[in-house]
């Protein structure tokens, strides 16, 4: 085990001994009976409705900042994390469905309860600044292990069913091709834009057509937020599009983007000179 992990986590109202889960404990047993893919989908589910414990030690530290030239005292909250510690020297948050599972490590009677859930967990993950490499669902029970490409990808996913870029129509059939006419100019401004993202690793370019409407569709394979990393690639992207070229995009880590570009090189792959 290590601990002292400091990253700002965002805390939940409800009391931690309210914190039950019993549907996302009957999905974990019923997901390590049986591996289907079925069974694993309606758990990832209840991870992403529920509410976990994270256990935590809150410290008040006194700090000194000037105020009209006077020397102010005011106290500042840090959370610091008890983190679990695989064979490999590789870092995870431990998180519980209840504190029954909590108590089961050593030391955690005394500590603090963090409610949180799993867009929280997911970003702490995330954070570039972060080496902890994942998150352990009660991992002194029925254990589950999150690694981090795995909550990337689950975390883009969620993030972009909900996201505006969020466009296509399930029901209307959609065809994928190649562009007819290759967008030099801004496959150019896009290739600038990402080389200097480093949480960019591959962009693909196909054309998309629904109801009648084409776009060009870039698929990316990256690991930063969502929202911020298509913004981005909107401002970029803005200057060379109008009525007729318009542009889709979607995370890598969708199954629709992997099958949209099996087989295609990407126009943009970090660390080459494609």
């Amino acid at each position: 085990m290590a601990d002292n992990n400091n990253i700002k986590v965002e805390n939940s109202k409800i009391p931690a001994e309210d914190i039950k889960n019993p549907e996302l404990c009957e999905a974990i047993l019923k997901m390590q009976e049986d591996g289907s893919k079925e069974n694993i989908d309606h758990m990832i589910d209840e991870v992403i409705k529920a509410k976990f414990i994270l256990p935590a030690i809150v410290k008040t530290i006194p700090r000194a900042r000037t105020n009209n030239g006077q020397t102010v005292m005011e106290n500042s909250t840090q959370v610091q994390f008890r983190l679990l510690e695989n064979n490999n020297n590789e870092k995870f948050f431990g998180i519980f469905t209840d504190t029954d599972e909590m108590y089961k490590w050593n030391g955690t009677e005394k500590a603090n309860k963090v409610v949180t859930d799993f867009d929280s967990i997911s970003q702490m993950v995330m954070d570039p600044n972060s080496d902890v490499k994942g998150f352990v669902i009660n991992a002194f029970g029925k254990s589950v292990v999150f690694p981090k490409p795995m909550v990337i990808s689950i975390k883009q996913q969620k993030d972009f069913l909900k996201s505006e870029q969020n466009t296509l129509k399930p029901d209307s059939p959609i065809q994928i091709g190649e562009p007819k006419e290759y967008p030099i100019d801004l496959m150019a401004a896009l290739i600038n834009h990402f080389s200097t993202e480093p949480l960019v690793n591959a962009a693909y370019l196909r054309m998309l057509e629904q109801e009648g409407k084409q776009s060009l569709f870039v698929v990316v394979d990256f690991t930063g937020n969502l929202e911020q990393t298509f913004a981005a690639i909107s401002e970029v992207a803005k200057p060379y599009l109008d009525d007729e070229i318009q542009l889709s995009m979607m995370p890598y880590s969708m199954e629709f983007a992997k099958n949209a570009v099996k087989g295609i090189d990407p126009f943009y792959k970090k660390d080459s000179n494609l």
